[in-house]
């Protein structure tokens, strides 16, 4: 299965928090992305977070439309996330939302991972394409 590695940066980040009650902030985020390495091109994505208030831990969820190119393979795709993390450890996941590919990326699936270390993002996605 061919995988495609490199970095993103975060270029937009609108937060509005839509439940502050007791136990955890609950927000609607949209976020704008710059992709390099094998994934280049940009992303809109919209993510529900929940921070917690006492524990300090947090997660989302969310979609993410892909726009460019994969490996040099020009199309579009959407990444389903899925994250939590508490006291610093924590994970990131996405899942390719099969039937969403478009161009030459239509008939994608895959998963992935995505890796914070002192504050870069780096990603991988493991994929197949019909």
């Amino acid at each position: 299965m061919p995988r495609a590695e490199g970095t993103f940066e975060i270029d937009g980040w609108d937060e509005q928090p839509y439940d502050e009650r007791e136990g955890a902030k609950l927000s609607r985020v949209h976020v704008t992305k710059t992709f390099r390495g094998g994934l280049d091109g940009t992303s809109t994505t919209d993510i529900i977070t929940a921070i917690s208030q006492v524990e300090g831990s947090a997660g989302y969820v969310g979609f993410e439309r892909f726009t460019g190119a994969l490996d040099g393979r020009p199309g579009t795709f959407v990444l389903q996330h899925n994250a939590e993390g508490s006291g610093g450890e924590g994970w990131m996941t996405w899942h390719i939302l099969h039937g969403s590919g478009t161009g030459d990326l239509r008939g994608i699936r895959g998963e992935g991972q995505v890796v914070v270390e002192g504050g870069k993002h780096s990603y991988h996605l493991d994929y197949e394409l019909d």
